[in-house]
C-alpha cells in the first residue's frame, strides 16, 4: 500500500516511479538505523568498571576533604590558644578532670574565681593547658569541642548528668561550704 501523498504526485507527473522507490528505501534505512546496537559484554564491563572508579575516586577525594578540613581547625585552634591565653601565675593547685584523670593548674585567687565564674575556660593544648577567655573558648568549642576540657560557663551534656537517686536526696539535706577547695 502506497502513500496517498505519493500517488497523488506520481499522478500529478510532479515525480517518477524511481523517485518513490528511492524515498521508500531511504525511509525504510531510517527506521532500521534508529535501534541502538545492544552493548557487549565487554562493553559492559568496562562501563561498570568506570563507575566503580569514579566512585572510588569520590570516596577518597571525600575523605582527602575531611582531612585538610580537620587539620584546617586544628591550626585554627592553635592561633586562637596562642593568641587568647591568659597568663597562669599564682601558687593555688586548681584541679580539674580531663577524662578519667585528675590534672591540675596552677592559678591565683582572681584566675580561680574566673574559672569558677564560667568567665575562663581550660582547654588543652599540645601536651598541656591553657586558659581561655569566653570569646575565645567559644570560637574553639566551634572547631572542636572535644578541645575543651573545663567550661563552667555552659551547661554539661544531657547524656553526662547523674540521675537523682535516693543517695542524691540523702546528700542534698547537708551544705557544702562555699570555700571548699578540693
Amino acid at each position: 500500500m502506497r502513500n496517498p501523498l505519493q500517488d497523488q504526485l506520481l499522478k500529478a507527473g510532479l515525480v517518477k516511479k524511481n523517485q518513490v522507490a528511492q524515498a521508500v528505501r531511504e525511509q525504510a534505512k531510517k527506521h532500521k538505523g534508529k535501534q541502538p546496537a545492544a552493548p557487549s559484554a565487554e562493553q559492559l564491563e568496562a562501563q561498570r568498571a568506570q563507575a566503580e572508579k569514579a566512585a572510588r575516586d569520590r570516596a577518597i577525594a571525600a575523605e582527602r576533604n575531611a582531612q585538610l578540613r580537620a587539620a584546617e581547625a586544628r591550626a585554627q585552634i592553635q592561633q586562637i590558644v596562642e593568641a587568647h591565653k591568659v597568663k597562669r601565675e599564682g601558687a593555688i593547685a586548681y584541679r580539674f578532670a580531663d577524662g578519667d584523670r585528675i590534672k591540675d593548674v596552677l592559678v591565683n585567687e582572681a584566675l580561680r574565681a574566673q574559672l569558677a565564674a564560667g568567665a575562663l575556660v581550660i582547654v588543652r593544648h599540645g601536651q598541656g593547658y591553657e586558659l581561655l577567655p569566653r570569646v575565645a573558648a567559644d570560637k574553639v568549642y566551634e572547631r572542636d569541642a572535644a578541645m575543651v576540657v573545663l567550661d563552667h560557663g555552659r551547661p554539661a551534656p544531657a547524656g553526662t548528668q547523674d540521675t537523682p537517686d535516693a543517695d542524691d536526696a540523702f546528700y542534698s539535706r547537708f551544705v557544702v561550704p562555699d570555700d571548699l577547695v578540693w
